[in-house]
């Protein structure tokens, strides 16, 4: 057991990998404690303790269940409370006699609802034995490499994302909608109220976590002036170090901020001031769940992009003008193409129903996948491009086969073909590479093809985008993260 400890002199491989879990409240209820048990049964591969006196004795899902976690001799390193707020601080004792590390308080009930007086009894309690609190309001920790779950079905491939979240929802969300994207994760922790450890200790933690390279936050507020000052300090050490974190500033609304008055209890602060610290500490401002997971996604499978110029392959004039005019939108630039490079194209293009500039716009021939091949190439090699966007349109794959027949190229799977050539590409190119695939039919046949069009992409790390608005936007925080870094004197990498 590696009992590293980080600056704060917690060791937190006890949270993320530990010995043995208890489940105090644990019951078949599957909005309290039964919730625990099911998503942690059959999974967690070291003791699972479940603890509620009504249950004593029994069993639950094959568990024996006990009355107090006192009747356990061995070492428990993690315990997830599931009870009602009013009796946390009692059964906070029995857990610090036990010398537990950490407990994630599920209940709400504190100071949200104006309950000052039982969040001080709770905290005085866990501070006397050295306990360490994650929430309350929460569900704790997911870590996929040692079997920790916080939700039914989560996927147990782990991978280099790392999350912090206010919102015990939300971190469920995001972290199926970025294996959507491509993206695994490392450890996500829902934070809730952070009544004892909040963003800045699991900032400072992941900044040494080996496993962890890019940072999703979703926060509502933090808890004082001192957890704001610590909170830029640490943001920006991890920037600089190229863990690029992106944040999810909840409560641009008035509705909003009333809503999280009562959520985590803490108010949501000014809009601008937020502006101001992303752009003081690098961090990418995102303001919903998809553009959090699809950034990260782009961070995850590519590289950043050197300049704004992108070079676009579209498919039809009408289309391929709507998504410069939308990437414009994000200050991107489209790069005028050089003459090389336009020469090299037009003797591969016919000049009927086709634009050589950039945006690129193939019309009928985008269903050539040789074709298509040798414009990403074109592009990843004009000196006056950084990154390449190309519209496909996998789901239009079917109609294309007695077209290719009658052009001589028969019984061709489009969609093989097409990832064929795609990832032929990829292979050489040193320029970021983004596909938009678009959905113009809602039929099961487009939908097929666009999901395996999709998976084969992700796998050989292409991102894929269901808009040209995300591609926009993903692509302008990426350059604007580059921008920080060149303002620091780390881009290139020194």
């Amino acid at each position: 057991m590696s009992n590293s400890s980080d600056s704060n002199g917690i060791n937190f491989e006890r949270l993320f990998s530990p010995r043995a879990i208890g489940i105090i409240g644990a019951s078949y209820d599957p909005a309290g404690g039964g919730f625990f048990v099911r998503c942690l049964m059959d999974k967690f591969r070291g003791p699972l303790y479940l603890f509620n006196p009504r249950m004593s004795g029994k069993e639950l899902y094959g568990y024996k269940v006990y009355s107090s976690i006192l009747e356990i001799s061995e070492p428990i390193d993690y315990v997830i409370l599931a009870v009602k707020a009013k009796i946390c601080p009692k059964l906070l004792e029995e857990i610090g006699q036990k010398k537990v590390p950490f407990v994630t308080i599920f209940a709400s009930g504190f100071r949200e609802v104006g309950n000052e007086t039982l969040e001080k009894e709770t905290l005085q309690v866990a501070k006397k034995y050295n306990i360490r609190i994650i929430g309350p309001n929460c569900i704790g920790v997911y870590n996929p490499s040692s079997n920790l779950y916080f939700a039914y079905d989560q996927s147990r491939k782990a991978g280099n994302f790392g999350g912090i979240f206010q919102s015990g929802g939300n971190s469920q969300n995001i972290a199926q909608l970025a294996v959507s994207y491509g993206v695994f994760i490392s450890k996500f922790i829902s934070i809730g109220n952070t009544l004892d450890l909040g963003p800045p200790e699991f900032l400072e933690y992941f900044l040494s976590d080996d496993y962890t390279k890019i940072i999703g936050l979703y926060l509502e507020n933090l808890r004082s002036i001192e957890q704001g000052r610590k909170f830029i300090d640490i943001v920006k050490k991890c920037n600089l170090n190229r863990k690029p974190v992106i944040l999810w500033r909840a409560g641009y609304g008035e509705a909003t901020k009333k809503a999280i008055l009562s959520h985590t209890g803490g108010l949501a602060g000014n809009n601008e001031i937020w502006k101001a610290v992303a752009k003081q500490t690098g961090c990418s401002l995102v303001t919903n769940s998809t553009v959090l997971a699809a950034l990260a996604s782009a961070f995850k499978l590519t590289h950043l992009p050197e300049t704004r110029n992108v070079g676009v392959i579209g498919i039809g004039g009408g289309s391929t003008i709507e998504a410069v005019d939308i990437l414009e939108n994000y200050n991107l630039k489209i790069g005028s193409l050089t003459e090389k490079t336009i020469k090299k194209m037009k003797r591969f293009l016919p000049d009927v129903n086709t634009n050589v500039a950039n945006p690129i716009d193939l019309g009928g021939m985008g269903i050539r996948p040789d074709v298509y091949y040798r414009c990403l190439l074109s592009l990843d090699r004009d000196p006056n491009i950084s990154a390449i966007v190309f519209i496909k349109d996998p789901e239009r794959f079917g109609n294309f086969s007695a077209q290719l027949d009658e052009m001589g190229f028969k019984g061709l799977d489009l969609n093989k073909t097409f990832i064929r050539y795609i990832s032929k590409a990829k292979s050489v190119s040193t320029k970021p590479m983004f596909c938009v695939m678009l959905k113009i039919n809602e039929g099961f046949e487009e939908y097929k093809s666009r999901y395996k069009f999709k998976l084969k992409l992700l796998n050989r790390n292409v991102p894929v985008f269901e808009k040209i608005e995300l591609a926009g936007e993903v692509l302008d925080k990426m350059n604007t993260y580059r921008e920080f870094l060149q303002n620091h004197g780390k881009f290139p990498k020194t």
